[in-house]
């Protein structure tokens, strides 16, 4: 094995929902979401997450998650897809599109408010390789909606459950914060199953 896969990763980080949104809109309607599925599923209150990847290979740092279109400096950050938020048709403003980042060299923007990250998935430089191999390649689903008939919403925890079950990494194994949920996990590893 060369030295360079030696050194590659795999890492999941978890960002606390709306974390590096100044208008707070994010947090609130997080907040809002949440207190509606809790009280339907009788349960407490979870705080929510978003995922992003971080894959180290050939000494590149690359970063992996989804995004919204707009509010982006006019900077490649790597983006490799784009899809629709909330209804297909609204898609056609860049104010309802996400877009799918593999950007090598690249950041979270919010990465300083994350919660026990990153957790090392993998140090194996062929997974970390398929990793990038297979975000380009990733469902282009409506952001908020359940069009794969996966069981609950897509976003960006479904990009990133699809990539790491795609890659082989064991997701039984992955610990969401203490408290935590993460929506749109299952269902990116049950559109990756099928």
């Amino acid at each position: 094995m060369s030295e360079q896969l030696h050194r590659a990763a795999v890492e999941l980080w978890w960002l606390p929902l709306g974390a590096g949104d100044t208008t707070g809109c994010v947090r609130v309607n997080g907040r809002v979401f949440e207190s509606v599925v809790a009280a339907v599923g009788r349960r407490p209150r979870c705080d929510l997450y978003h995922s992003a990847l971080v894959v180290h290979l050939d000494g590149v740092r690359s970063v992996i998650e989804m995004t919204p279109v707009w509010g982006n400096p006019p900077v490649d950050r790597g983006v490799v897809g784009e899809g629709p938020v909330g209804l297909r048709v609204l898609g056609r403003s860049r104010f309802f599109r996400y877009e799918v980042r593999c950007w090598p060299g690249g950041l979270i923007p919010d990465e300083a408010e994350a919660v026990r990250s990153p957790h090392v998935l993998s140090r194996d430089g062929h997974r970390a390789r398929r990793v990038l191999t297979l975000v380009p390649q990733c469902p282009r689903a409506t952001w908020g909606r359940d069009e794969l008939a996966a069981g609950e919403m897509w976003n960006s925890n479904s990009l990133v459950s699809w990539v790491l079950q795609r890659s082989g990494h064991d997701l039984d194994e992955v610990p969401l914060p203490p408290g935590g949920r993460a929506p749109g996990w299952d269902a990116g590893r049950a559109v990756a199953g099928r």
